[in-house]
């Protein structure tokens, strides 16, 4: 499985398209795109790289990873896909952008799918594994794929810290429950890409994480 990192937005949040490299068969991971320039960003990618775009993937529904999606669902009609605990934060979407401050106009998340923890999705020959996370919110998941050794983590797990737990939704003994039990048991050489800043690995972190 090959990957590209864009950051984008205020919050300087991390998407991700990941494609298998033999059908070219993507997922873009969190679309937090927020402006013309960024969504012609990715869909530039998308297109020169010869892509067909299968699922939109959520780790979460807080507004800087979902900015996209209108403008992906337009482009590409991918399923969205969410853990069902995320329900609330998509349909308070707006309240969201007025808590930040953000002079956006924006409807609720409605996923065309929920996915729950063990759930295998596919993109060409690899598997996708769904690893239910809540702390960060209630229905934060990461996507792992064994073979090619990565795992993208949302704001659940990040290089030398944790995800926040003082938004709604959050619970911080849950969130570092979630990461000791679902995470740090990946092999050690796992490749961790956060939703936030640059990446890490499972071994990095189980030794020198100071919140773990």
């Amino acid at each position: 499985m090959e990957i590209k990192r864009f950051e984008v937005n205020l919050f300087g949040e991390n998407t991700y398209v990941i494609w298998d490299s033999t059908t070219r068969e993507a997922a873009v991971v969190d679309p937090g795109m927020s402006d013309q320039t960024e969504i012609d960003e990715v869909e530039s990618f998308v297109s020169a790289n010869s892509l067909t775009v299968k699922y939109l993937l959520l780790t979460h529904i807080h507004i800087d990873h979902t900015f996209g999606i209108e403008a992906l669902k337009s482009a590409y009609n991918a399923a969205l896909l969410a853990h069902k605990g995320d329900v609330p934060l998509g349909q308070t979407r707006q309240q969201q952008a007025q808590m930040f401050r953000l002079p956006v106009r924006l409807g609720p998340v409605e996923p065309d799918r929920f996915i729950s923890d063990g759930d295998t999705l596919r993109l060409g020959t690899e598997e996708i594994k769904v690893i239910h996370t809540p702390g960060h919110s209630q229905g934060g998941v990461c996507y792992y794929v064994p073979e090619s050794g990565f795992v993208l983590t949302g704001d659940t797990l990040f290089r030398g810290s944790v995800g926040r737990t003082d938004l709604p939704g959050g619970n911080q003994r849950q969130l570092i429950i979630s990461i000791k039990s679902q995470l740090l048991g990946l092999p050690p050489s796992t490749v961790v890409y956060p939703g936030h800043g640059p990446a890490t690995t499972i071994g990095e972190e189980a030794r020198s994480n100071p919140f773990l």
